[in-house]
């Protein structure tokens, strides 16, 4: 029998409160955008989630191992080290981050001088607007750097190697350069993607023929 989660429950027969008895202690889902990306190995994931002590974070680890959200790994010679990834059922928390995000964009302004900013942050809230391209991988440019997203032929972002993908992509189908403004307002709905390009606010290189209505 899998280990139970060590958070405390609410103990309250309602699906709500079930899931938060697994995902609703502090940086679990935040663990869950990183994992998101693919397989990470620990001091990537320690890299990219400022804030978080190491003891929280092996402490978060070990409990969504129990709740069988994530899966430990040993990587084959000669890389020699273990990685973390998203079990199908830890995967399935990408819609709940999609409302999460879509709903806390209106609230995200400029960075605060206190803010730590990663250009793959963006990735999720940006998959909605980024799949008016079509099937394919976009890759995206900002000013705090470069990220990739994964696109399937339906319009869904379910890849068995991640969502999206940190920094450049191998062979793109599309190349996407913006800025981190125009990102929050494509996040929260303020303006679709095809505006965006036809305003100049970003621009797009197709690199291979893809589906889709926006273009540049």
């Amino acid at each position: 029998m899998p280990r139970q989660p060590r958070r405390r429950s609410y103990d309250q027969h309602c699906a709500a409160a079930r899931a938060l008895d697994l995902v609703g202690d502090r940086w679990t889902l935040l663990v869950v955008r990183e994992l998101l990306a693919g397989p990470r190995r620990y001091t990537d994931l320690h890299a990219d989630l400022p804030g978080v002590s190491t003891d929280m974070l092996a402490g978060r680890l070990k409990d969504m191992e129990a709740a069988e959200l994530v899966t430990r790994r040993r990587l084959p010679p000669p890389a020699s080290a273990y990685v973390y990834e998203l079990t199908p059922r830890g995967r399935d928390l990408l819609p709940v981050l999609r409302a999460l995000a879509a709903w806390g964009a209106p609230d995200l302004g400029e960075p605060r001088p206190t803010d730590a900013v990663r250009a793959h942050w963006y990735a999720v809230p940006l998959l909605g607007a980024l799949a008016e391209l079509g099937e394919g991988v976009v890759q995206v440019t900002l000013d705090e750097g470069e990220f990739h997203v994964r696109i399937a032929a339906d319009g869904s972002t379910a890849h068995g190697d991640g969502v999206y993908g940190d920094g450049v992509a191998e062979r793109p189908d599309a190349r996407l350069r913006t800025d981190t403004t125009t990102c929050r307002a494509l996040a929260g709905g303020e303006t679709t993607l095809a505006e965006a390009l036809a305003s100049g606010r970003a621009t797009l290189e197709r690199t291979a023929t893809t589906a889709g209505t926006a273009s540049r």
